[in-house]
């Protein structure tokens, strides 16, 4: 406690003329309300959304919280564009016999130039013959189709080349299907955790707020 409150996480508790800390239902609430952030928002912009209510920026707090969704959705989609290209690239018939740069690039509708890019950007890593000129072979063309595909949909260079490299870590899609299943799962439960989260967070604001003063009988004067 004494940490949280060091930290910001908690607002000040006054003390005893002995110089012990006294902590009411606020600190409760405040508590319970940093608790409930860190599996919604993670730990770090959970003790920056309680620090920007105990400096009074209530506009920063709704905004960390706005970013905070909005990195979920962009997750969400993420997911569900993956996971479609996972699906597509299982109907495509496997390519036995490796590809030079002009037959993936004829394959694909695109340009060599658009491969050599996406070589570039770490997203096909073909071999070389001792000629120097590059080599395609099956998990190559499957990078590139899951690249096409992706690409397709918008997504920047630098995230498909992190999911391509999912993909080779995993060993194949068939493996990379359960760890976007364990995904979405883990979406699902963070989604959970941030409607939890506002509720919490929705309390400790209710019980930080000043009491309203009792209304006086008619005709009653202070």
């Amino acid at each position: 406690m004494r940490n949280y409150e060091q930290s910001g996480f908690l607002p000040p508790a006054e003390r005893t003329t002995s110089g012990y800390r006294v902590y009411t239902e606020v600190h409760a609430a405040a508590l319970r309300a940093f608790i409930a952030l860190i599996p919604a928002f993670g730990h770090s912009t959970a003790g920056q959304i309680m620090n920007a209510i105990h400096s009074g920026s209530l506009d920063d707090v709704l905004l960390t919280i706005d970013r905070g969704h909005e990195q979920h959705l962009r997750d969400r989609e993420t997911l569900d564009s993956v996971s479609r290209a996972v699906h597509d690239l299982t109907d495509f018939e496997p390519v036995l016999e490796p590809r030079t740069i002009g037959e993936l690039a004829h394959r694909l509708g695109v340009t060599p130039a658009t491969l050599r890019a996406w070589e570039e950007a770490g997203i096909l890593r073909p071999d070389r013959e001792p000629t120097g000129y590059r080599v395609f072979r099956a998990e190559d063309v499957r990078d590139a189709e899951l690249a096409h595909l992706l690409r397709r949909g918008g997504y920047p260079l630098a995230r498909i080349a992190l999911v391509v490299q999912q993909i080779r870590t995993a060993g194949g899609t068939d493996t990379l299907g359960a760890a976007l299943t364990d995904w979405r799962r883990r979406l699902t439960a963070q989604g959970l955790a941030m409607l939890a989260a506002s509720a919490r967070l929705n309390e400790y604001l209710s019980a930080r707020a000043p009491a309203a003063p009792s209304a006086r009988p008619p005709g009653e004067t202070a």
